[in-house]
């Protein structure tokens, strides 16, 4: 689960309900920097929202492994 937010607020309204999302720029997840959802509607239209995020560096790799557990077992292999 990421915890993430929209930066316009407004944003919220561009959802239908038969839509497809698409998060991009999680391999580029960092502290701090924006990601951004596609949305592709049934009807062929997309919009793109940009998303904030206020994880620090241990919980984007907690994500990347995830799990803070499943990171710990890497660690120690």
């Amino acid at each position: 689960m990421l915890p993430l937010t929209f930066a316009n607020p407004a944003d919220y309204d561009k959802f239908r309900e038969d839509d497809k999302v698409t998060i991009t720029g999680l391999k580029e997840l960092a502290p701090e920097k924006q990601l951004k959802m596609i949305i592709k509607h049934s009807d062929g239209a997309i919009d793109e929202i940009v998303l904030n995020h206020t994880m620090n560096e241990a919980q984007i790799k907690w994500f990347k492994a995830g799990s803070a557990l499943n990171l710990i077992a890497q660690m120690n292999k």
